[in-house]
């Protein structure tokens, strides 16, 4: 196991960094790691890259290489490497034309890549070129924006898919052309007398918009070899719906904050097929379904997206609830919800995920998480907190872990009992550290894994 992260300024506006994340066995991290989050986590993400940004432009000149181990059983994962990229941009910069502002902006890149998995493997330096020039304006109507933005996307691949797992090193060429308008629609909002423990005033904003979205040209999708976003490209005609509800909130000092933040959001599908990108029976991986939510949902052809929502309320007890309603089967098919709130020296935090969609496309899973503590690790007198995870399908307690702190006024002695349940291990441990102030911490518990 090798973790590192380095940070170097080499003059002349030129930065340097690095962080090498790198492990041979996923069995190995899950039997020797001290930490739930790593035993769990199944990607490494290794990355070097020198860059330099001036007025509107950047360039970066990266090594990559990411690894997801698809389970404990060795050479079981997937390894994708950069070796190296260059990359070459331009933020939006304003051009006016006939008394319209115009922004212009490109990405471009070239690259070595490798992708090497259990069925198959690319060559060791597959050649790709991209150019992605954009151009977008404003529209100002009465209560109205209307925002276009026209681009098109050069690609070159020098290997290219026959077939599932089977590649040649025919090159192929992927062009594509797409364009977008976007409508700010006018805002509606009321303000309201508001409860003591909100503030003086509560402002109620709904602010709708439409997004029609069009891109065309790729018809060889699945010729495209898989390294990253940009390969997932695909033809798509839609339009998307998204209603925002906001509670802002003023308290007597007139502060203003964001207490209440609701999105909707929906996607309607003209071209069901992705231009002939779906495959029926599996998981379909493209451009449109990553902007809308992070959970999969096209396992076949489909006109119209999950609902998804995302609640957050920011105030003593902060709360964000994700959730995508699929109305093609009229259940909720993704459900994340977290909550975090601290009074005086009190602290919880609870959290639930559940997946509940096609198994074609994830398995199933319900997962709970919780934290609670009193104190903290430098507080004088008695700490204490608890933490826990627990798989409801698998009717597992995976992780717990228990800690006492007792400090006084030149030193601290913490007890900590953790326990491990994820199949591959079941073991107890016990962790104990003595601090003394202006001196240092000595024993077994580390400062990673301290509770608080």
């Amino acid at each position: 196991l090798i973790l590192g992260h380095v940070t170097s300024d080499l003059g002349s506006g030129w930065l340097a960094r690095g962080e090498l994340d790198y492990i041979t066995s996923f069995a190995f991290r899950q039997q020797y790691t001290e930490s739930f989050n790593e035993a769990v986590f199944s990607q490494t993400h290794s990355v070097g890259f020198v860059t330099k940004h001036w007025s509107d432009f950047g360039i970066n000149l990266v090594a990559e290489n990411n690894v997801n181990f698809l389970s404990t059983t060795p050479g079981n994962d997937i390894s994708i490497r950069k070796l190296p990229a260059l990359e070459f941009n331009q933020r939006e910069h304003e051009v006016d034309v006939a008394a319209l502002p115009f922004w212009v902006s490109f990405d471009s890149s070239a690259g070595l890549l490798r992708r090497s998995q259990n069925l198959f493997q690319t060559r060791q330096f597959v050649d790709r070129l991209d150019f992605a020039p954009r151009i977008t304006t404003v529209l100002h109507l009465p209560g109205i924006q209307i925002v276009p933005s026209f681009g098109i996307r050069e690609t070159s691949y020098e290997s290219s898919e026959v077939s599932p797992g089977v590649f040649s090193g025919q090159n192929v060429l992927r062009n594509s052309h797409d364009a977008s308008v976007d409508f700010i629609l006018p805002s509606l909002q009321r303000i309201f007398n508001a409860p003591n423990w909100i503030g003086s005033k509560v402002k109620h904003v709904i602010e709708p918009r439409i997004t029609y979205q069009y891109t065309g040209g790729i018809d060889n999708f699945n010729r495209i070899i898989r390294f990253d976003e940009t390969d997932v490209l695909s033809n798509t005609n839609q339009v998307e719906f998204s209603l925002n509800n906001r509670l802002l909130a003023k308290d007597k000092n007139g502060t203003i904050t964001d207490f209440v933040n609701w999105q909707l959001l929906y996607d309607r599908y003209f071209d069901p097929t992705f231009g002939g990108a779906i495959i029926p029976g599996q998981r379909n991986v493209i451009q449109s379904s990553l902007d809308l939510t992070g959970y999969g949902f096209l396992d076949g052809v489909r006109r119209s997206s999950p609902i998804v929502s995302v609640l957050r309320v920011q105030s003593r007890v902060g709360i964000e609830w994700r959730t995508d309603y699929d109305p093609l089967f009229h259940h909720f098919a993704n459900s994340s919800l977290s909550m975090d709130g601290r009074y005086k020296q009190y602290h919880v935090s609870v959290g639930q995920s559940h997946v509940n969609t096609d198994p074609a496309i994830a398995p199933s899973a319900n997962q709970f998480r919780g934290v609670f503590s009193y104190g903290s690790d430098t507080r004088k007198g008695l700490s204490f907190g608890f933490s826990a995870y627990y798989d409801y399908l698998k009717g597992v307690m995976q992780y717990s872990q228990t800690q006492v702190t007792y400090n006084t006024d030149c030193c601290g002695l913490s007890v900590q009992y953790g326990r491990f349940n994820l199949g591959t291990r079941d073991e107890s441990q016990f962790r104990v550290s003595f601090a003394v102030s202006n001196i240092g911490t000595f024993g077994t518990l580390k400062r990673q894994e301290n509770i608080f």
